[in-house]
């Protein structure tokens, strides 16, 4: 071959290598300073750092959210113990309010606030049932004798609501609509829980004699009223006279409670949820004093 022919191929192999070289660095991209990195592998690249970014981001909304919880049960326990504060100054103060038959005008501000809570949260409805079931323990463990001069005293007036004598509409308000007042929710609530003891106890053949600060002139209305609650078949319904309405209750109440054993019965136990039927003489060999709403008005005679 003449040495004209050397050249030419010599040219094409050079042409056909700067050709392949051409062709391949089509596919690579130049970062400028020399690196080259192909179309798969900036994509990998590019889904690390958009992964990356959704890790962090999510640990700084993880993050986020447990400081607010942490916040929020901070504070939720520090309002627990202000309210248990509250809540232990007003039972206390309650209780001494009762004793001393104190009216609402001495109660703390607080206190209302507080005595919606306890019937609202339904505090007072489980109260009424401990109490109730410590009642049913004790009269089940003994038994009244045959001769019937065992009998249990209860407060008619615990099967009543302040406002109202008609106990089958409250009962219908509450089955249908249910109760928003604490008042009413509250004597709803007594009511059920005597009535529950009160049908216990006759069921276990005990002679129930019912005390009510009532005067004699309501007899007819209150059997009436007792009868319509499912109450009936006591031994006896004591009332006060029409002329002793002004006597005060506690006064009242003791002395019927006397008279009682003075006819040869044997008190085996009284019930009620106001302390002028659980003081004085004759209580009988147990009394249970019903809870009541903290926050409550007093009165001195009968209504």
């Amino acid at each position: 071959m003449s040495a004209y022919g050397h050249e030419m191929d010599r040219e094409y192999s050079a042409q056909s290598i700067l050709a392949g070289e051409g062709s391949e660095t089509g596919s690579r991209y130049n970062s400028g300073a020399g690196i080259y990195m192909s179309s798969i592998a900036a994509t990998v690249f590019i889904s690390g750092l958009v992964t990356i970014g959704i890790s962090v981001l999510s640990l700084l909304v993880a993050l986020t959210v447990m400081l607010n919880s942490c916040q929020s049960r901070s504070s939720g326990v520090l309002e627990m113990y202000r309210n248990t504060d509250n809540y232990d100054y007003c039972r206390n103060f309650a209780l001494h309010s009762e004793l001393n038959s104190l009216n609402t005008e001495f109660f703390p501000a607080i206190c209302k606030d507080i005595n919606i809570r306890y019937v609202k949260d339904g505090q007072y409805k489980r109260d009424l049932n401990i109490t109730v079931a410590i009642a049913e323990d004790f009269f089940s463990s003994i038994r009244p004798k045959n001769n019937g001069q065992d009998v249990v005293l209860m407060d008619a007036d615990d099967f009543f609501t302040s406002e109202t004598m008609y106990a089958k509409q409250l009962m219908y308000r509450k089955n249908k609509d249910g109760l928003h007042g604490t008042n009413e929710e509250a004597n709803y609530f007594r009511l059920v829980f005597a009535l529950k003891l009160y049908l216990k106890l006759q069921f276990g053949q005990w002679h129930l004699i019912l005390l009510s600060r009532k005067p004699e002139k309501m007899r007819n209305n209150t059997v009436e009223y007792l009868k319509s609650v499912g109450c009936h078949g006591w031994s006896s319904l004591i009332m006060r006279m029409d002329s002793e309405t002004q006597i005060d209750n506690e006064e009242y109440l003791s002395r019927e409670r006397k008279r009682v054993e003075r006819e040869g019965f044997r008190i085996k136990g009284v019930i009620s949820s106001q302390m002028d039927a659980l003081r004085g003489p004759c209580l009988g060999d147990r009394i249970f004093k019903l809870p009541y709403p903290i926050f409550r008005s007093s009165s001195k005679s009968g209504d």
